[in-house]
């Protein structure tokens, strides 16, 4: 796929990782539609970074454990940009959710905004993306195959991620190419120490916190990979292998 021109829709596109991911898609030459939910602000600092680049862009507000609001924001981007090439699946939360303490709404919360909005994005996507032969692109997480402790609800949601990857693939070939990536030790929290940094470092092959640029340069790779489909890239600087 050459990008330049072409359509692209960023869920969560406002900050961190969906952030660089709108701005790289951006510099590429697309026209970008970010999706935001309780980031109005941050989402007009991204608007200003694409526009100072050249790049047509909009926002469009939704809270995606909502069915409702998934097909609405996926409306307005096809109203605007009349078509959808790429569609990055990168809306999400986590938190820490120790087994004993889960609530039922802490459950729902977590597995409708990580996963089942995933699916009904893309499926009010899939008929502009199979007419314009395009992409999707959806976040997972490494922890899936390394889990850490007090996340069971977060690694379920992102393990059927994975699965719902595969899925699609299948379910829109030929015509769209579904793949994932899974994020290692990037954006840590910003309340860790530095010795912890250091600790989270040293557990990957390349002894180094990888940075948003480093998923936005993936994006990019799977977006123009012909002929790569229903795979999960992770980009963990070896951390599964240490």
């Amino acid at each position: 796929m050459n990008l330049h021109g072409k359509a692209a829709l960023v869920t969560g596109g406002a900050r961190r990782l969906g952030r660089a991911i709108a701005l790289a898609l951006g510099r590429a030459g697309m026209r970008v539609a970010i999706h935001y939910h309780a980031s109005a602000g941050a989402a007009e600092e991204v608007l200003a970074e694409l526009r100072a680049m050249g790049a047509a862009c909009i926002a469009i507000s939704g809270d995606l454990s909502r069915t409702a609001d998934c097909e609405r924001v996926v409306d307005e981007t096809l109203e605007r940009w009349g078509g959808l090439d790429l569609l990055v699946n990168n809306a999400g939360i986590w938190g820490p959710t120790p087994v004993g303490s889960v609530t039922e709404a802490q459950w729902d919360e977590l597995l409708n905004t990580n996963l089942r909005s995933m699916f009904f994005v893309a499926q009010r996507s899939a008929a502009a993306l199979r007419a314009a032969r395009g992409a999707i692109i959806n976040i997972a997480d490494v922890g899936i195959d390394r889990p850490w402790q007090n996340h069971t609800p977060y690694l379920i949601s992102k393990g059927g991620v994975v699965t719902l990857t595969r899925a699609l693939a299948k379910d829109l070939a030929p015509e769209v190419r579904v793949n994932a990536i899974a994020p290692g030790p990037v954006l840590l929290p910003d309340d860790w120490s530095a010795e912890r940094h250091e600790q989270v470092a040293r557990s990957t092959l390349l002894r180094r916190i990888g940075s948003s640029d480093d998923i936005a340069g993936a994006v990019l790779y799977l977006a123009q990979a012909e002929y790569v489909t229903g795979v999960t890239l992770p980009v963990d600087g070896g951390y599964l292998l240490h």
